[in-house]
């Protein structure tokens, strides 16, 4: 009796090459579904978005553009090249991430990793390593493969009316008979690396906001200290992007351009939210646009990147320059002040009972401090389009440069004041409430024995 149960207990055992191999046929496919629902969840997002955009038109490049968008959402590098014969040369630049795509796919892929987990006592190292692991490479993979689909050629229409017509065949004839041509190609290797990192940090970062999945031995001291301040730090953005898409439905429903404004949500929802939190509590970005093209919403913010003195000036994007253009922009600051003192309140009372106010000042300056400078570099946007003719300089017409660029370290200053602050206040008022770790105690009463 001995001799089997010993065997049975050998047979089953995780250390065995049988347990082993289970373990890894598991991981790889969990790891397989996080990433295949991930990027699922870009596609139709992007899928959407561009269709919003009307780019379902575009002749027969809508998979590759679909395929450069979700590229870029995960961090990828596309380029822009351009062709227009012996006589011309073509410029075209584009940096930019649609930050909708981004963090729906960062959501399903973190959620789909974590949710394995979550019946576990305590997260193995090994494990953990290994499913992480896995996932990075699938993904790498997947994206390698979507980087080869994101290529096309697209031919510039020269004209609209009589003149332009004219000048269109003129250019024609100049160019060999060749129309300008602006395509799209992906970077793989900065695509791979930047992909990697970004993988990299959504697995990072599901980990510290999750409040239920557990941590490696190693690393759960650091749980009651640090996952309550991530937490409300990821509520706060998902709460900006959620009243930022309740004003977008709004603004479709009764200002008209309804399928411009769909796409702005579907594509760059989080690239405006995001940017109203930094400028409500001090930060500024700064830019301009020039030429046909611009930020289509909202158009408070074009205006004001129109409105610098000449081609080499920008412009400030502050609270002050967008309350020039519209008065109810000093509701940010009020907004921000609310949301922010919320999210502290939340962290303090998920904190265990024992923590100080200062602790919870620092807790919540550091995190608002490191979400500010993970989220607002991703708010880059440079566009720059020209064509040239004989080398004599850019066809207004023809040409065109958006560029808005975050002055990341002022707004990440102001973050971490603001984060001490609220995060004092937070849990100020967070010391009336009964929280984890508090124990109740029944005072007897007055001549009654117990």
């Amino acid at each position: 009796m001995g001799r089997v149960s010993s065997r049975l207990s050998t047979s089953t055992s995780p250390t065995t090459p049988t347990g082993r191999s289970g373990l890894l046929v598991r991981v790889g496919v969990q790891a397989l579904v996080a990433v295949f629902a991930g990027y699922v969840a870009m596609a139709v997002v992007a899928g959407l978005g561009l269709w919003a955009a009307g780019a379902a038109d575009l002749p027969g490049g809508f998979i590759a553009v679909l395929a450069a968008v979700v590229v870029m959402a995960s961090g990828g590098k596309v380029d822009l090249s351009g062709d227009a014969g012996a006589l011309a040369g073509t410029q075209a630049e584009l940096t930019a991430m649609p930050l909708t795509v981004t963090l729906v796919g960062a959501l399903v892929t973190g959620y789909c990793f974590l949710r394995p987990l979550r019946h576990h006592a305590v997260a193995g190292t090994r494990e953990l390593l290994l499913r992480a692991a896995t996932t990075v490479l699938l993904w790498l993979a997947a994206l390698a493969g979507l980087s080869a689909l994101a290529r096309h050629d697209f031919p510039i229409t020269l004209g609209g009316d009589t003149s332009q017509d004219s000048l269109g065949d003129l250019f024609g004839d100049l160019l060999a008979a060749t129309d300008p041509t602006v395509g799209f190609r992906t970077d793989v290797g900065p695509t791979l690396f930047y992909g990697l990192l970004w993988i990299l940090g959504v697995l990072a970062i599901a980990l510290l906001v999750s409040r239920r999945t557990p941590l490696p031995p190693r690393l759960v001291r650091y749980h009651e200290p640090v996952r309550p301040a991530a937490h409300a730090m990821l509520v706060l953005l998902l709460a900006y992007v959620a009243i930022g898409l309740v004003a977008g439905i709004v603004v479709a429903a009764t200002k008209g351009h309804a399928a411009e404004t769909l796409a702005v949500l579907l594509l760059g929802l989080p690239n405006v939210t995001w940017l109203a939190l930094g400028v409500g509590i001090g930060g500024s970005w700064e830019g301009k646009v020039e030429g046909p093209f611009g930020l289509p919403m909202p158009q408070i913010l074009d205006a004001v990147l129109r409105d610098g003195g000449g081609s080499t000036d920008l412009s400030t994007v502050d609270l002050s320059s967008l309350a020039a253009q519209d008065a109810r922009a000093w509701w940010l600051l009020p907004v921000a002040a609310v949301l922010l003192l919320a999210a502290a309140f939340a962290a303090a009372v998920r904190s265990p009972a024992g923590t100080r106010l200062w602790q919870h000042s620092l807790h919540l300056g550091i995190a608002f401090a490191l979400t500010m400078l993970v989220v607002t570099p991703l708010t880059l946007v440079e566009a720059r389009f020209g064509l040239s003719i004989l080398g004599i300089g850019d066809l207004e017409s023809l040409g065109g440069e958006v560029l808005l660029r975050p002055d990341v370290w002022k707004t990440v200053g102001f973050a971490l004041l603001w984060g001490l602050v609220v995060g004092f206040l937070g849990g100020l008022l967070a010391s009336r409430v009964h929280r984890k770790g508090e124990v109740d105690r029944e005072l007897p009463r007055p001549g009654k024995s117990r």
